[in-house]
């Protein structure tokens, strides 16, 4: 089964060999996405051990969003021992999110 995940934007998107499924989730996604991926799986009488191959959209998108999701995918990619492809169908090892820009981060208050 083929696992495709973008987790740019509010509402993540999952397909699971052509399947698609959307959930909203700013502020829960880390907390749910993997509850999500699995009931899904589930209603494709499928299990964690089906999934053959793994594409995520890397971005440009949500700073956390994206983080959230490359953490899922090169998890799973790696004890699933699936190959992990990119949206343009570029293979990794790990997946690094592209955030469209240079991070924001705030200089230290000391």
């Amino acid at each position: 089964m083929k696992l495709y995940l973008d987790t740019s934007t509010d509402v993540c998107l999952l397909r699971l060999d052509g399947k698609e499924y959307t959930r909203p989730g700013k502020h829960d996604m880390a907390e749910k996405i993997l509850t999500f991926i699995h009931e899904k799986l589930q209603e494709n009488q499928a299990d964690w051990y089906d999934i053959t191959e793994i594409t995520f959209f890397a971005g440009p998108g949500s700073f956390t969003g994206l983080r959230i999701g490359a953490a899922i995918v090169n998890t799973l990619a790696n004890q699933l021992q699936v190959p992990l492809f990119d949206q343009h169908g570029k293979k990794h090892q790990i997946i690094l999110p592209d955030y469209g820009r240079p991070a924001n981060i705030s200089a230290p208050r000391k």
